[in-house]
This record gives structure tokens, sequence and C-alpha cells, in this order.
């Protein structure tokens, strides 16, 4: 099978187009034929080799961690899914693989692909999806009528994090500059604050949630707009952002946590059902074929990035 792999950590020209032998999956997994994949914020970094202490890499390595394709053989203890089936998944970071024709999940952590939703615009939600369905239902227990700031409100998680925020029944603040003001109100956040003309951590508003999707800033600076009993949830898992989230504790009454997002198809489920139902739609701002995933590296790289960047396989 053809893949994009890289022998050692760099810049993105050490991604090369390779030919490896097709991965077999073990009975609890399904292998999928890739039709796309994308490309993350996360996957520049575990290249750049920042991530060692995370996940260490064994090369020659394939990385990627989104997958939508067709199922063509599974393991004896599958029993969810048949041969023939169109899913997503996401596959957890120490794992990966999403780069290349054909990749193995567990089980477990993949769903069928929304019905509404082409095979390239399937790739773009699990990762940036599940991300922040988890941090605002499970970490962040955002409930209805609840305020919450969304820091990159424009990018892959902020995209989605919006739009699930809302379909929470929540009231939703997005920060992002001033040329995806547009799509950002569009996306459902009641009020855009553009960064570029306003510093938002001088709002005089409050909040329950706030999920910073950026990593900027630390849990101090934003501890004053959290309401008593808010929370801060960094889903950036620096050395910083984790010390803070320990430094919270000596302010009663306001909590900061590091998200790590988990792999789970029952997540990506529910996703589905608000996909299917018009709630959340992906965004997608440019799309590159395999072989040119080392461009699509770099473009990510530049933080200009609207929404998803996604690649055909």
């Amino acid at each position: 099978m053809k893949a994009m792999v890289i022998n050692r950590y760099g810049p993105p020209e050490v991604l090369e187009y390779a030919t490896l032998e097709r991965p077999v999956p073990k009975e609890d997994e399904l292998l999928v034929r890739v039709r796309a994949t994308s490309v993350n914020p996360v996957e520049c970094a575990m290249r750049r080799g920042e991530l060692k202490l995370l996940v260490r890499l064994k090369f020659p390595a394939v990385l990627g961690v989104d997958v939508s394709g067709e199922v063509v053989e599974m393991g004896q203890a599958v029993s969810d899914f048949r041969v023939g089936d169109a899913v997503h998944a996401f596959i957890a970071l120490a794992r990966s693989g999403g780069y290349a024709e054909y990749a193995v999940v567990r089980a477990a952590w993949a769903g069928r692909k929304p019905a509404n939703l082409s095979y390239v615009e399937a790739a773009v939600v699990p990762g940036v999806g599940l991300t922040a369905l988890q941090a605002l239902r499970d970490r962040a227990r955002l409930q209805t009528g609840q305020r919450v700031l969304i820091n990159g409100g424009a990018g892959g998680v902020g995209t989605f994090a919006i739009q699930i925020a809302r379909a929470l029944g929540a009231r939703v603040t997005a920060v992002c500059s001033a040329p995806k003001v547009d799509l950002v109100r569009r996306l459902g956040a009641e009020r855009v604050i553009d960064y570029t003309r306003e510093d938002f951590t001088k709002d005089r508003d409050y909040y329950d949630v706030i999920l910073d999707c950026v990593g900027n800033r630390t849990f101090w600076t934003y501890r004053k707009m959290l309401r008593t009993g808010g929370i801060h949830v960094a889903i950036t898992p620096t050395p910083k952002q984790f010390l803070f989230s320990k430094l919270s504790m000596l302010t009663p009454g306001k909590a900061s946590q590091v998200f790590l997002v988990q792999p789970d198809g029952k997540d990506l489920e529910f996703l589905r059902g608000l996909i299917e139902a018009g709630q959340v739609q992906p965004v997608i701002d440019r799309t590159y074929a395999l072989p040119q995933i080392a461009e699509a590296h770099r473009y990510i790289e530049t933080k200009r990035a609207t929404g998803k960047v996604a690649v055909t396989v």
C-alpha cells in the first residue's frame, strides 16, 4: 500500500511517499480502506518531535489520527460492523496510521459515516469533533443556558465547539480574527470578539466555561473571567498549561483542567446524530492529495487555516 512516512523528526520535508505492507487487523480491529484523512496540529507537533514525552514514534512511522473509508476486513471478535460499511474513526496518537491507503482501527473507536457527508467531510470530524464534545459535555459539564467562551473559534476544534455548545443549549461567545467573524457568527456564536481589535481577556462578561483552543494564555489570565464555580479547559497539553491547572487549586471556586481527547465510537455516533440533524457541519479550508501532505503540514503551521484541512487518499 502507499503511505506517507517519516523516518526521523524534522520539518515537513521528512514526510516521504512510500510503499508499505498492508496491515492485518487483530481480533477486535477493523481494516479500513482509507478514502480520506486530515491534518491536525498535533501531527505537526509529533513530526517535529515535540511530543516525545507523550508519544515516542518508532520509525518508519505513519502519522494520521483521522480516517474515513470502507471496512474491508474485520477481526473475529467484531460484531458491530460488516465488510463494506462506511465508517470514520479517531485513532489514538500512539498508534496513528491514517496517512495511508489502509489503516487498522479498533472497532470500539469507529462510528458509521454520517449519511449526509462525503468521505472527505467525514474524515475531518473525528479528532476535532470528539475533542469539542468531550471537553464541553464531559469535562466542563456544560449545561443549557450557561455561557461559554471559545478562544480559537475559527479553528478545527473551535468551529465544532461553537456548534456543539449551541446544540447543548449554551450561549456562545467566540474569539477569532476579523476575516473569520462572519463565519463564526453563522456557526452559532451569539457574540464574536475580534482579538485584533479588542483584548478579550478584559471582557466584562463572566463565563461558566472557557474553552481554550489556542493555548496562548493560561488559567491565570482567564480566572478573572470565570464565574464562581466556572471551569477553564485547555486542549493544548503544554507543561505550562499543566502547571497552571495545578495552581488553579489556589483559586477557590474556579478550576482549570488540561484535556486530552479519547477515541470513542459511541461519541462518534452521538456526533453523527447532530450532523444528520443539521446541527453540526464540518468546515473545510483546503483539500490536498496524499502525496501533497507535506504542503498541508506547512499550511497548518501558518496557523491561518479556517476549520480543517482534508487529505484525499
